[in-house]
């Protein structure tokens, strides 16, 4: 049996998945993106999941790729799928929100894995860098496309082409991450945001969710035709109805997810 590298616990609705592999400062292998990839898709695959947060340990977050895995690479085409394809594809569309609980490290790929989440909660012990360029290499996750996207295109060349770590207050003033907190509030904290969230109709929450993740995708004008149809499809549910009628009657909702 696979020695396991991602633990999975349920809080509430919340899935907290933690990345276990201490010895190697939770850097990206084949085993725990094909492990975390496997958590991501059971929770995918539970109607009862409303949100999931990502974390790592209290040095690491997750040092990126395993650099001994890299060479592996070497001479593959452009078509070809790559170790942790699967895995950004997945989190990256995962059905509910997605939040990143970070403290230590979050370099490479970890600094990747971060931006594929919808949104990233900081310990101030947090450090984030792409820093590939200093191994003769770049991103090939994401990181050049969705960092640009993040925080805009100058303070992602300074990261992408110098490949120096930035801080968690560098980070949240660039708009990396949504919040600062101390080490020890990290977990607790994305755990709130997530209940939070979870007070919302789940399905208008997925549907806000998918246009704004379409902002990476689309043009403006097909981005609000997008916005448009998933308005029109929230305001058709039943929690639509009971939302309205709630604050019409200034009384708490009762969402069912229908």
């Amino acid at each position: 049996m696979a020695e396991p590298l991602v633990s999975a616990r349920s809080v509430g609705t919340t899935v907290l998945l933690t990345l276990d592999r201490p010895t190697a400062l939770n850097a990206l292998n084949r085993a725990l993106a094909n492990q975390l990839a496997d958590r991501l898709e059971e929770a995918a695959a539970d109607a009862s999941v409303r949100a999931v947060i990502l974390t790592g340990s209290e040095k690491a977050f997750c040092a990126g790729a395993d650099i001994s895995e890299i060479p592996d690479m070497v001479g593959a085409s452009p078509l070809d799928a790559l170790p942790f394809d699967r895995l950004f594809q997945t989190l990256a569309n995962l059905p509910v929100p997605t939040i990143a609980a970070v403290r230590g490290l979050a370099f490479g790929g970890g600094c990747e894995l971060v931006l594929a989440c919808d949104t990233a909660i900081a310990g101030r012990s947090a450090r984030f860098a792409v820093p590939e360029v200093k191994l003769g290499v770049i991103p090939g996750a994401g990181g050049t496309q969705r960092l640009v996207h993040a925080i805009g295109k100058a303070k992602a060349m300074r990261m992408l082409l110098t490949g120096a770590p930035v801080d968690a207050e560098w980070a949240y003033a660039a708009g990396l991450v949504a919040e600062i907190v101390a080490d020890d509030e990290v977990i607790d904290r994305a755990l709130a945001l997530a209940a939070t969230i979870e007070g919302n109709a789940p399905r208008a929450v997925a549907y806000a969710a998918d246009s704004a993740r379409r902002v990476n995708d689309l043009p403006l004008h097909q981005g609000l035709a997008h916005e448009r149809r998933n308005f029109l499809l929230a305001l058709g549910t039943a929690d639509a109805g009971e939302g309205i009628s709630a604050f019409a009657n200034r009384r708490s909702p009762n969402f069912t997810g229908r």
